[in-house]
């Protein structure tokens, strides 16, 4: 926010749905990117904001993309953290994991009731999850979606040492108060959303100006592989690829410094 603010931009940030002091319902139902999208487009409109440049990470990223899918009216391009964008048509890519017997995928368990329990002590599933995910971890150990063994939960000898003890302090504070049930409803919701975008969306693209950064060490990435080459096909509009080495997860936290600088090299090529 302030390296964007120093930099001239307007920038909004905002909790999203489920999250810290925002609105957060229990139906799982009603966190999927249509109704996460609304809420992107609720913000702009209080702000009388005409069109903006978002950017997202993890399921802040899936909103982007969708919201740049659904609303191109309104969002002028996309820097997406972490997770690509999601093209609807045929299978989900859940359906195509259950078809292949992938059933330790992790998400199948984030989307349980059980869960909710699993997570609900912040003080240990906060820093635990923060160093597992991230690059500091070693890499035999580090997080595997498809490994039900090197889950995000295990005992860790803290959050990383590359992650602003002040930020890890907030985050176990305001989990703590709130609770995980609604953050993990956006895991429920997914089959929620691919039951209509596959037949709403099938093979749409997303045209507008986008950039894709991941960590080089984010297990996530044995999920898509993504490649400058891959995001391209789903992506005509991408201005560029970033993979940084050494990080995981986690690249706004792991890596500020090198995170601001990548955004506003792509901000400033859209003014």
């Amino acid at each position: 926010m302030q390296a964007t603010a120093d930099a001239g931009f307007h920038a909004i940030a905002f909790d999203m749905r489920g999250y810290g002091d925002s609105d957060a319902p229990s139906d799982a139902n009603l966190y999927t990117p249509f109704h996460t999208v609304g809420d992107v487009i609720a913000v702009l409109d209080h702000f009388q904001v005409g069109s903006a440049i978002l950017v997202g990470h993890d399921f802040g990223a899936n909103v982007a993309w969708n919201a740049a899918m659904m609303r191109a009216d309104r969002i002028a391009a996309v820097f997406g953290v972490s997770v690509p964008f999601l093209q609807p048509g045929g299978p989900s890519f859940l359906d195509q994991l259950r078809a292949a017997g992938a059933d330790g995928f992790y998400m199948f368990d984030q989307m349980t009731t059980e869960a909710d329990a699993k997570w609900a002590d912040a003080a240990h599933s906060i820093p635990a999850s923060l160093y597992w995910l991230s690059g500091e971890a070693p890499k035999d150990a580090r997080w595997d979606p498809f490994d039900p063994a090197r889950h995000m939960l295990r005992p860790a000898p803290g959050a990383p040492t590359t992650i602003d003890p002040a930020y890890v302090d907030e985050m176990v504070e305001a989990f703590g108060r709130t609770g995980f049930h609604a953050p993990l409803n956006y895991y429920r919701a997914i089959d929620t959303f691919f039951a209509v975008a596959n037949r709403a969306f099938a093979g749409c693209v997303i045209k507008q100006p986008s950039f894709f950064l991941t960590g080089e060490a984010d297990g996530l990435n044995a999920v898509r592989n993504p490649t400058e080459a891959s995001l391209r096909q789903t992506l005509p509009g991408l201005r560029g690829f970033l993979a940084m080495k050494g990080v995981g997860h986690w690249p706004q936290l792991e890596a500020p410094n090198a995170f601001n600088a990548a955004l506003l090299r792509f901000l400033r090529s859209q003014v």
